[in-house]
């Protein structure tokens, strides 16, 4: 019996849910399609402004998903509500906190479906998308293409200036450090690029030495160099964060605590995208109060100015305390969670009293 309620309860709440979420991304989409078109430039027009739309869904589905679940969870078990059905469902002795606990398995079922986004989908194609964006408007080719990077690797600070889909670059500067910090030698080399081994291939090779006695030049028509920065770790460096996994969030935070440079702006992008990802098992939880505690009467369009207002209100402090702990240089974790960890307490407090 309590199965059969389960999936009925999740049926109604996923297919409410992802008739919101179709609504709140066409809407979404085509304000994007509208911005993109303010911004043609070369061979980026009307198609490409589309295509670059169309690859951005995946991305704008998993920020929206919070609120199409909030919105959809109310409306969905509004309807049950104003049909008494819950009325019944209670009145059989199903308890609150055991309904809480069904609509909260919906919840945790988008949560996933969310995660698996984040982490396959939603990355590889923003950053596809970009890419094609920039290619368009500036008219790169294969040769031309790339873009600067800096990397740090322990004493070693290389500069390359350009970086391109094929890890061929330009020229490169190596600049190495004694232990006190100060400048051991600057090398050059007109091109480079990163083997299958993750050998570092540097052509025409010049390397100026700072010794006690005096200044050595080197040059070399061909050297190899080993650094702890694979083609994997580069081609992370040259992604903006929301293109990249967790996964490669996690490595790069890695790569710099290592070196001692600023993680946070990538810790806060990491913990932002799991707050908001686990946040979505909240959702329903949350509707579930605000449809227990209002009256058979209410009707569908004031529970959808709740679910709006709230899941705006939820997205514009997550984006704020953010940007604001970026800033002053807060605890990533704690200002990524603070507005999930409000959201919960109130769905507590709210279900509390509604027992």
């Amino acid at each position: 019996m309590m199965s059969i309620l389960s999936a009925y309860l999740m049926r109604t709440i996923l297919t409410s849910t992802l008739l919101v979420l179709i609504v709140l991304l066409a809407i979404a989409t085509l304000f994007e399609f509208i911005g993109e078109l303010d911004n043609n430039m070369g061979d980026y027009g009307i198609a490409q402004a589309l295509q670059f739309s169309v690859l951005f869904v995946p991305q704008l589905s998993i920020q929206m998903l919070p609120m199409a679940t909030l919105i959809g969870a109310l409306l969905g078990l509004g309807g049950l509500a104003s049909k008494s059905e819950l009325v019944i469902m209670r009145s059989a002795g199903l308890s609150v906190g055991r309904l809480a606990g069904m609509v909260a398995m919906t919840g945790v079922v988008l949560m996933v479906i969310s995660a698996l986004i984040g982490e396959y989908i939603g990355p590889p194609l923003d950053h596809f998308a970009r890419n094609m964006r920039t290619e368009a408007r500036f008219q790169q080719n294969e040769r031309n293409s790339g873009h600067a990077a800096w990397l740090k690797d322990g004493p070693v600070i290389l500069h390359l200036e350009r970086v391109n889909s094929e890890f061929e670059f330009g020229g490169i500067y190596l600049y190495r450090f004694n232990e006190d910090n100060s400048l051991r030698s600057v090398g050059r080399a007109e091109n480079a690029g990163i083997d299958d081994s993750d050998k570092w291939i540097l052509e025409n090779y010049r390397e100026t030495r700072f010794q006690d006695d005096g200044v050595q030049a080197m040059e070399s028509p061909l050297a190899v160099e080993s650094f702890d920065v694979s083609g994997d770790l580069l081609g992370i460096t040259l992604m903006k964060p929301v293109s990249l996994s967790a996964r490669g969030l996690s490595s790069y935070i890695r790569y710099l605590k290592k070196n001692s440079l600023s993680s946070g702006r990538y810790e806060i992008e990491l913990w932002s995208r799991i707050a908001r990802t686990v946040t979505i098992a909240i959702m329903p939880v949350l509707a579930l109060t605000f449809v227990l505690g209002s009256s058979r009467s209410s009707g569908s369009g004031s529970r959808l100015m709740i679910g709006v207002l709230i899941g705006l209100g939820y997205y514009l402090a997550s984006q704020v305390i953010a940007n604001f702990g970026q800033v002053y240089d807060f605890n990533p974790a704690f200002v990524t969670w603070l507005p999930s960890l409000a959201l919960l307490a109130i769905t507590i407090f709210a279900l509390d009293r509604v027992k």
